[in-house]
């Protein structure tokens, strides 16, 4: 009878944590590319927290390997890397409407733009100096821009919050703290930018979406499907969501109804083991970050 209620606790805990259950939302319909990139001979990716796709289809792979920030076509060809010795633990990167790339060193305290060249053009924060003012983050896990040029930091880990900075990095404002009511963090760990300038903080911990305006007034949350992880917006407003916890992608209206689910926890191909962060392309296609599994996988629509 122990071992009974036992079990049940651990499966109502399992629930709880992770957002699984009786989910019966449909399978999206994608189709995994297999081996994808083709990697330089000997080369292997670590963990891979991030993942971008650029407006020519290049995709971006931030990754803990001596080899940071590897680039690819969307065929998989391996075209160059970037930020050799630069940065102490890779977590999430982004492309700007001008090409930018954006990285954010969680490790090291640090927001780094690079121009499409890979020269690095402005820092944000102070290498392995974290802090709560504001010129310092403590583990920041993301970053957005929006078409005007404003910058969006999710400073995840140690500080709960989301600080602002104008185009040529003057801090602006922030908003948030510790906690669980509207507008607090318990881990923001993504943030994106709709069309209309809305920003959408994945708040890890607390199993949410939470949305604000431009200057952070708390607008509203959705929940009930999980554990955002990463959070990426495709052109049609339809945003996409991993879920590290549960190990699966999820699509939603951009009035937060779950419209489908890919993916199930693993090793094999197609499967997930810590979906981290994502991206879409241009004509739907989906790349998935994995911590666990040491890749990014490719699904196209079918």
């Amino acid at each position: 009878m122990l071992k009974i209620r036992a079990a049940v606790l651990a499966t109502c805990f399992l629930t709880a944590a992770t957002g699984l259950g009786d989910d019966k939302w449909p399978e999206l319909p994608y189709k995994l590319v297999a081996d994808w990139p083709a990697l330089p001979a000997a080369w292997n990716f670590g963990e891979v927290p991030g993942v971008a796709v650029d407006a020519k289809e290049n995709v971006y792979v931030f990754n803990r390997s001596p080899h940071p920030l590897m680039q690819f076509t969307s065929s998989g060809k391996f075209l160059r890397s970037l930020l050799e010795g630069m940065v102490t633990s890779a977590h999430g990167v982004r492309i700007d409407h001008e090409g930018n790339i954006w990285v954010a060193d969680h490790n090291g305290h640090t927001v780094l733009k690079l121009n499409p060249a890979g020269r690095i053009m402005m820092v944000l924060g102070r290498r392995d100096t974290p802090g709560t003012t504001e010129m310092n983050f403590n583990r920041p896990t993301d970053v957005a821009v929006a078409p005007t040029g404003e910058i969006y930091v999710s400073d995840g880990y140690g500080n709960s919050r989301v600080m602002k900075f104008s185009r040529d990095g003057r801090f602006l404002a922030q908003w948030g703290k510790k906690g669980s009511a509207p507008g607090e963090f318990n881990l923001p760990h993504s943030i994106v930018l709709d069309a209309a300038g809305q920003v959408y903080v994945a708040d890890r911990e607390n199993h949410r979406i939470q949305i604000f305006t431009p200057d952070g007034k708390f607008v509203k949350e959705w929940k009930g499907f999980g554990s955002p992880w990463g959070l990426a917006i495709a052109p049609n407003g339809e945003i996409f969501m991993a879920d590290g916890y549960a190990n699966r992608v999820l699509k939603l209206a951009p009035d937060g109804r779950v419209l489908g689910a890919l993916g199930s926890p693993g090793k094999l191909p197609g499967q997930f083991a810590y979906a981290h962060h994502l991206a879409v392309g241009k004509r739907g296609e989906l790349y998935v970050a994995e911590i666990l599994n040491w890749r990014v996988q490719k699904f196209v629509p079918e």
